[in-house]
């Protein structure tokens, strides 16, 4: 249950949100789905994540939802338990890798180094979060990761926009990207859903 390598192929872009109003949380993620982007990453940056996770996994079943900025086995746990259903790491220690693959979802552990890449393959997962993107080295970078390791897909994330997402995604060994690019905290905070839901229709068509 741990490889998360069909996680990446819902959508060609993950949304990594961080939603600091609960009440927001349920309108988001159906705009997203109604942009035709089935899954997103909710970042664990707030007091209230976990709630929001909660509402999300509860209220929007067509959405698949995962928690992101996992740092420690405590908060794997305690996402799992409010109903995340794929975890997320910006990196990765042993302790905590070890602890995400004792539960019962897909995991996607962060990874910046060949190194790194190594560590988290000897685990036995070849789907893996690259972060953050942009300053790691970019699409160059994971192009030259490609020749000697080549079964590894990767999601790239950070830095990343709609206009770059294109050098990423034409790469034989980048499943999707993530991006925080569609949901803008102004539309957060106006709540335009709408203008949610066209980000994510842009984003959508990338992958056709």
């Amino acid at each position: 249950m741990a490889d998360a390598s069909g996680v990446l192929r819902i959508s060609p872009v993950i949304p990594v949100v961080t939603i600091d109003d609960p009440q927001d949380a349920v309108p988001l993620a159906r705009a997203l789905a109604d942009g035709g982007v089935k899954i997103i990453e909710l970042t664990l940056r707030t007091e209230s994540a976990l709630t929001s996770l909660k509402l999300i996994a509860n209220e929007v079943p067509d959405i698949l939802v995962g928690a992101g900025t996992i740092l420690t086995p405590a908060q794997a746990d305690d996402a799992v338990a409010a109903g995340a259903q794929f975890l997320v790491s910006p990196g990765v220690t042993p302790a905590l890798l070890t602890s995400m693959l004792s539960l019962d979802v897909p995991v996607l552990p962060g990874v910046a180094t060949v190194g790194e890449v190594m560590a988290v393959l000897e685990s036995g997962l070849d789907s893996m979060k690259f972060f953050p993107a942009g300053p790691a080295g970019g699409p160059n970078y994971l192009a030259a990761i490609g020749a000697p390791i080549p079964h590894v897909q990767f999601c790239p994330t950070g830095g990343i926009s709609l206009g770059t997402a294109p050098d990423y995604l034409k790469l034989p060994n980048v499943s999707c990207v993530g991006g925080s690019w569609l949901t803008p905290a102004s539309a957060v905070a106006a709540k335009d859903w709408g203008r949610i839901s066209s980000l994510a229709s842009e984003a959508a068509a990338l992958g056709r």
